[in-house]
């Protein structure tokens, strides 16, 4: 079992940052990819970012990549998820996730998720 608890997350305005924290326990963090997504109130969840178990390889949803960052500290068991330049379309639940795969973008490939972070943006 992994356990994931996201924070970080929170009200902020349009074009302000915030940097959201995963940090795990339980199993090996470092075994795992660990991903970012979302979900809008009345929409699916949606990919926004993973990186491999090292850190040297991520992916991002292409309209993010621009103004989100993943990272990871296997030191800390923790990853995150810098969101620049944030926009009210951003404003969503945020999940962390692990996966025993090689990084991916489908959440069927993550065997672990946190209970999510809400992030408003407001206009």
């Amino acid at each position: 079992q992994v356990q994931l608890i996201e924070s970080g997350g929170g009200l902020v305005q349009a074009g302000g940052s915030l940097r959201l924290s995963c940090a795990a326990s339980g199993r090996t963090f470092n075994n795992y990819a660990m991903g970012w997504f979302r979900q809008a109130a009345g929409r699916v969840r949606e990919f926004v970012a993973a990186i491999s178990t090292s850190g040297g390889n991520t992916r991002y949803l292409e309209s993010l990549k621009d103004r989100f960052t993943i990272s990871r500290d296997n030191a800390r068991n923790t990853v995150y998820l810098q969101m620049n330049s944030l926009k009210p379309a951003d404003t969503a639940v945020y999940f962390c996730a692990a996966s025993p795969r090689p990084v991916s973008g489908l959440a069927a490939h993550y065997e672990y998720w946190g209970q999510g972070t809400q992030v408003t943006v407001s206009s």
